[in-house]
């Protein structure tokens, strides 16, 4: 079995309203309820994507970017820079875009809490709870030179505590989908983040800078350990 981790930006990006839904994140779920994998989700993830996911898709503020295509299709009108037709066809598309948008927020703004909590009893996903175990790593990580937010610290140690714990029951494949920076074990120019590398390493998680899984290399944390 395939133990994969995920974090608040898998959530968000999964149950975001469907215009802007990353397809990635919803195949890697429905590979987890075909059995290919176990996706792991921190329950702390949940609470926060409930409350980013609001304020990220609010009405005024996606509708901003169709005002400022409409305010530039009538300016090019005026300066004579598109046919009627061409004007017929992007008012056509634009209008469309804009019902679409107006619709989906209203959905997704009366849906949120069933979408999550259907995510939650999804066959294929374990959302856990930090142990006394994982707090007690989140102090450590704390106390340490690593630079990190306390939500950071309690997602970091919530997949450092069960990936290490997994390993230890004998699981082979362990890993960590991760797009946030501060979280990846490397820098933007892809050389390592030695105190995060070591962290991962140690616990036998491999780590992915996307939703799509690939195949580490066999017993690749015992030679880096």
């Amino acid at each position: 079995m395939r133990h994969v981790f995920v974090e608040t930006n898998w959530v968000f990006w999964y149950a975001a309203p469907a215009y802007r839904r990353r397809s990635d994140a919803v195949r890697l779920l429905q590979r987890a309820e075909a059995g290919e994998l176990l996706l792991h989700v921190p329950s702390v993830c949940l609470t926060e994507a409930r409350a980013t996911l609001p304020r990220r898709f609010k009405t005024r503020s996606e509708l901003q970017d169709v005002a400022a295509l409409w305010q530039h299709l009538a300016w090019v009108k005026l300066q004579g820079q598109v046919t009627e037709d061409e004007d017929a066809t992007v008012r056509s598309v634009v209008g469309r875009f804009e019902s679409l948008v107006q619709s989906e927020l209203a959905r997704f703004d009366a849906t949120l809490d069933a979408t999550l909590s259907a995510l939650r009893h999804s066959a294929g996903v374990d959302v856990f709870a930090l142990d006394d175990e994982m707090l007690e790593r989140a102090i450590d990580l704390g106390a340490s030179d690593i630079d990190l937010e306390p939500y950071d610290q309690a997602v970091l140690a919530a997949v450092l505590g069960r990936g290490s714990r997994l390993r230890r029951e004998g699981a082979t494949h362990v890993s960590f989908c991760e797009l946030d920076r501060d979280l990846q074990p490397w820098d933007k120019r892809g050389n390592a983040k030695t105190p995060l590398t070591a962290l991962y390493d140690e616990a036998g998680v491999w780590v992915y800078g996307d939703f799509e899984i690939d195949e580490p290399p066999p017993d690749w944390w015992l030679s880096r350990a």
